[in-house]
């Protein structure tokens, strides 16, 4: 039987903190993208919130090494921990790509895959708030094939902007800049999709 003690339930509160902590990173950048203004301000915000991602995967990873006795497997904890770190830092390094590439407008496809981003991560919290209750859950299954179907939807999203970008763009200083922040969007999207899975086989294994 999947039963834990107060103490335990810490790491799954943990992992919803930064999990709300990626989707408001993930709001910011698609707000970033749509109102491509004060983009330094904008940027800041993110910084912000990657760094207070930061924060949450140093108290699960400190709580892991104080805890004879975790809800989950210890691997588990920690790729879960190191995955949703992911998403936030993926998050800014696309932030940070506008500014140090010195992008002056936002083409629709990244608009596209940035709001794919948000639902992403919004589903990825819901996730990581259902984990918990894994035994009593009716939708948390729903919610991980969801993130795999939007996931998909970014892939190919990514691929027609990359098409698009080498058939059309005649500036090769344009293609290399748009190459790299495409890579880093698909990356938030994959690493959303890497949480999903690891919960998914917690799942499994509590069967």
């Amino acid at each position: 039987m999947f039963r834990i003690t107060s103490k335990e339930a810490l790491f799954f509160d943990l992992f919803i903190q930064s999990a709300q902590c990626s989707c408001m990173a993930s709001e910011k950048l698609e707000k970033l993208m749509n109102n491509y203004t004060e983009i330094d301000q904008q940027i800041k915000f993110i910084e912000e919130l990657e760094h207070e991602g930061d924060h949450h995967v140093h108290r699960i990873l400190e709580q892991l090494n104080r805890s004879f006795i975790t809800p989950i497997d210890r691997e588990d904890i920690y790729l879960i921990a190191k995955e949703l770190d992911n998403i936030t830092d993926d998050i800014e390094s696309t932030a940070h790509r506008f500014r140090m590439l010195n992008v002056k407008a936002i083409r629709e496809d990244a608009k596209k895959l940035g709001g794919l981003i948000v639902q992403c991560t919004k589903e990825v919290k819901y996730i990581m708030a259902d984990l918990k209750n894994m035994k009593k859950s009716t939708t948390l299954q729903d919610k991980i094939i969801e993130v795999n179907r939007i996931e998909n939807v970014g892939d190919e999203i990514f691929r027609n902007a990359i098409t698009g970008l080498f058939a059309s763009e005649k500036d090769p200083i344009e293609v290399i800049k748009w190459k790299e922040i495409f890579e880093y969007l698909e990356n938030t999207l994959d690493a959303c999709e890497d949480v999903a899975n690891i919960a998914e086989g917690i799942i499994m294994k509590h069967a």
